[in-house]
């Protein structure tokens, strides 16, 4: 393979991976379509908010329906609460209440027609679980994301390049393990203590899937390092880029730090 076909597959693979993760992931909107009394819709319903304001939830509109924000903290005995949502441009609206750092309401939008009070409708067959954040400094979220994305492009660049050609593959070896500690190790953290007031939640001190993840793709990295060291063989950088592959493919922040209401203890992992 050309050098620039290498970096045209390093590139897709990345994007891939991505967009595998956008899809996945538990804090990003649940999408979906639905048909509901004879009409068919689709719904986006937020699973991610920041602790400094409410969170405005919104809903499709069912004709001869008003529809309910039903909402409780996440992991409690509290009774549901029954918020009757406002029709504002051809939609339904409500609003969470904020809470705490790592805080969570499970969710969903009842339906309730308009002629007859017992016959109630509702829009996801699995109820929403939301996570409030703190607010992370947009410099800070903007250069971890393109320092982590980097490495897996860096990543994979390497390992494609090692079993094609041999030339340069320990320099971008070496450029992989940069961007992943610079990334991992140093915006990582940040956006966690901004995020969820602690820089590190992984092992040994919590079980949080994002960090265990960076912590195993830099320990698949080292391994490479060390064992090229004593043969040279730099097929060690494949396994090393087809180990953080198979990481990023793990959904992001499952697993991720939970408040726990009833000590007031954030829960990590």
């Amino acid at each position: 393979m050309k050098k620039y076909q290498i970096w045209l597959l390093a590139a897709i693979i990345t994007v891939a991976a991505a967009v595998f993760q956008r899809m996945t992931g538990p804090t990003y909107p649940l999408k979906g379509t639905k048909e509901i009394a004879g009409q068919k819709i689709k719904f986006k319903l937020t699973r991610s908010a920041e602790t400094n304001r409410s969170v405005d939830i919104t809903a499709p509109a069912i004709e001869g329906y008003q529809a309910y924000l039903v909402f409780k903290k996440y992991k409690t005995n509290d009774s549901l609460t029954y918020q009757p949502m406002k029709f504002e441009n051809q939609q339904w609206v409500g609003s969470l209440p904020p809470l705490p750092a790592a805080g969570k309401y499970v969710y969903n939008i009842h339906y309730q027609h308009l002629q007859n009070n017992n016959q109630w409708l509702v829009l996801s067959d699995k109820d929403v679980v939301i996570r409030f954040k703190g607010e992370v400094p947009a410099w800070i979220l903007v250069l971890h994301i393109v320092f982590i994305f980097s490495a897996m492009l860096f990543s994979n660049f390497t390992g494609i390049l090692s079993v094609s050609k041999n030339f340069n593959v320990v320099f971008w070896a070496k450029i992989t393990f940069v961007f992943l500690m610079i990334g991992g190790f140093v915006f990582g953290p940040l956006v966690q203590k901004y995020a969820f007031g602690a820089f590190w939640t992984g092992f040994p001190f919590g079980y949080d899937l994002t960090d265990n993840k960076v912590l195993l793709s830099v320990l698949a990295w080292v391994i490479a390092f060390l064992m090229y060291r004593r043969n040279k063989n730099v097929r060690w950088f494949l396994f090393a880029s087809l180990i953080t592959f198979a990481i990023y493919l793990i959904p992001h922040s499952l697993f991720g730090s939970e408040l726990d209401f009833t000590t007031g203890v954030v829960k990590q992992g």
